[in-house]
């Protein structure tokens, strides 16, 4: 399944997921009103014969259906709203720490670099690393987009998995991240949080009725009801996720094997848990409602057949490790888990050069083995200090800084004087300390280092946050230019801090039809067509060509003089909301553009990589 088929199918489960919720709350509804009609004592034998009076009110039933419409609907957008900060709000529900590469705990070091070389890998920002305290083997990903997506991993993962089984977790997770199964989890923690809050209102009525003692009765009947249809909600609630998640961890299963090359990573760690007294056990009070989005069965639920949200631990090995007896490792996990294998030591391919557009076409989304070593190899070729650099909060802003300083000694000059009284104290000075080692960067490197740095720019304050853009804009407008990188530094980086400060709203996908926003189409392709050298091929030809890939008639060349960067910004802020099939067919047309004369140069390819990231779509280090 390729990336877009993947989100495009992501959005009809959506469709499918309100459809259930719908059964659900008519199920509550009738389930209410028949008790209350047997409390009232209305299902007697002559209530509705045809020659008696009937006492039964039938508004009864509206407004019962309204009070519980009401109810689930509101608990449903109370927890959506809760969780409207992405990943990050997740994480804080579960009581989850952040951690960082420069963290002193060498397991916590060993799973933020996993994190670091899978998102480089797969062409994603890098996303914030969490860590759960919990024994159990287990894991998830959540967030509304690879922007504020986050990786959650127990402290029982990272203390008895060794490092490629520990990849094989991360890998699964990058899958969810990939298919868009993580805003479709988020969406199904906020229906099954108003499906259960009937049940919940009736167990708190309960407790007061206990507390209460006297005059209670009515309190106490009304609570005992309410809990019994809170457990027609536990039903529907756990029939739901099972029915959403299940085959989704199969399809996780192989796209961490296709991932890492490697099915004894994913495969020895589900081993782990089959061997450990924990097995991947959540003890937290919030499990239930985040089981779907775990990496193993998290909880422990009745009628498993029925009830459980992945497949049964077995059958996955199975699937994985085709030769597997049927037995779980005996003895300490310690002894089990010793180096990672040999796979590290494969020699990476080369990066793109030649490539075709069907074949760039085909590596987004796609993620391999092949990337993943090309991004170990970027990362073990940027120096160590610029390493160190990206992910400390303090010198991760000089880095950037002087990714954007003019290579003219006059021009650069008067950055770093206006930067030395602007920036926050000390951000000058590391600028200047950075300056030498960031000019010896190749192209291809400089992409990967600012998704390095992203993580740690969350460590900022909002009002840091707020400084360090207006000091970064004030560079790039300082020689009165603005390069294509200077704009693709940008937008990653104000997209990125946009999202995580939650300044804009989670708007779903709603442009079905490029011809909706073919006035957008243009700038971007006349831009790309602009920026690119075919020889032999007259611009207004691949223009045209193009076009043909949007299935319009026709889109207008138009010229350098009359384009710009920004208005280059302002309509890829459109195009971003295209539905993943439209998405597919404007991409299809930008390597149509770049790739018009059979090949792909590195400059083209980095090019093609940052529109990727500004339309969200993972394009990794071409190889």
């Amino acid at each position: 399944m390729d990336f877009f088929t993947a989100q495009d199918h992501a959005r009809r489960n959506t469709g499918r997921l309100v459809l259930f919720f719908l059964l659900a709350v008519l199920s509550l509804i009738v389930l209410t009103n028949l008790l209350v009609m047997m409390v009232l004592g209305y299902l007697h034998a002559g209530a509705f014969h045809p020659d008696s009076p009937s006492p039964f009110d039938w508004r009864i039933f509206l407004y019962i259906g309204c009070g519980v419409i009401l109810v689930v609907t509101g608990g449903t957008l109370y927890k959506i709203s809760a969780l409207s900060g992405g990943g990050d709000a997740v994480a804080a529900m579960f009581g989850a720490q952040p951690i960082f590469a420069d963290n002193e705990d060498l397991d916590n070091q060993k799973l933020v670099h996993i994190v670091e070389e899978m998102a480089i890998a797969s062409g994603t920002p890098v996303p914030q690393v969490y860590l759960l305290n919990e024994s159990g083997i287990n894991a998830f990903a959540a967030g509304f987009s690879t922007n504020d997506a986050i990786i959650a991993v127990t402290r029982g993962a990272v203390r008895n998995l060794n490092r490629e089984q520990l990849q094989g977790v991360v890998a699964h997770e990058f899958s969810h991240i990939l298919n868009g199964d993580m805003r479709l989890n988020i969406r199904l923690i906020g229906i099954l949080h108003g499906i259960l809050l009937i049940g919940l209102i009736g167990y708190q009525i309960l407790r007061g009725s206990g507390r209460a003692r006297k005059g209670s009765g009515g309190a106490l009947v009304l609570g005992l009801g309410l809990i019994i249809i809170g457990y027609a909600g536990t039903f529907f609630g756990n029939l739901i996720k099972s029915a959403v998640s299940r085959q989704r961890e199969f399809l996780a299963d192989a796209a961490a094997v296709q991932f890492t090359r490697n099915p004894q990573g994913i495969g020895g760690a589900l081993l782990s848990i089959g061997a450990s007294q924990d097995g991947s056990l959540v003890r937290n009070p919030k499990s239930s409602e985040i089981s779907h989005a775990f990496f193993s069965q998290g909880v422990t639920v009745s009628f498993k057949a029925l009830f459980a949200t992945h497949p049964p631990l077995a059958e996955r090995i199975g699937r994985i490790l085709p030769d597997w007896d049927g037995r779980f490792p005996t003895g300490a996990l310690s002894e089990r888990t010793g180096k990672a294998g040999s796979a590290a030591a494969v020699k990476p391919p080369p990066a793109a050069a030649g490539l075709t557009g069907g074949a760039l076409m085909d590596q987004i989304g796609r993620t391999t083995n092949a990337h993943l070593l090309q991004a170990r190899q970027l990362l073990r070729d940027i120096p160590e200090k610029l390493q160190k650099a990206a992910r400390d909060p303090f010198a991760a802003r000089a880095l950037l800084f002087c990714l954007v300083l003019d290579p003219d000694e006059i021009i650069r000059t008067k950055q770093l004087r206006e930067l030395k009284s602007t920036a926050d104290r000390g951000v000058g000075t590391e600028t200047l300390r950075l300056i030498q080692v960031t000019s010896s960067l190749r192209r291809e490197q400089k992409l990967p280092l600012i998704e390095l740095a992203l993580p740690t720019l969350r460590r900022l304050s909002e009002a840091q946050s707020k400084v360090f853009l207006q000091n970064l804009d004030s560079l790039i407008r300082a020689d009165g230019k603005f390069t294509f990188f200077e704009w693709c530094l940008r937008e990653i980086v104000v997209q990125y801090l946009d999202d995580y400060f939650g300044k804009p709203a989670k708007t779903r996908e709603k442009i079905g039809d490029p011809g909706q926003v073919s006035e957008e189409c243009g700038v971007l392709l006349s831009t790309l067509v602009n920026a690119t050298r075919h020889a032999g091929l007259k611009a207004d030809e691949i223009l045209s060509s193009a076009a043909e890939v949007l299935g319009q008639k026709q889109i207008m060349l138009i010229p350098p003089s009359q384009l710009g960067l920004l208005k280059l910004d302002r309509s890829l802020k459109v195009l971003r909301h295209l539905k993943p099939k439209a998405k597919e067919q404007l991409v299809k047309a930008c390597v149509t553009c770049v790739t018009a004369d059979g090949r792909i140069e590195p400059v083209e390819a980095e090019m093609m990589r940052a529109v990727a990231a500004a339309l969200q779509v993972p394009m990794p280090p071409l190889v």
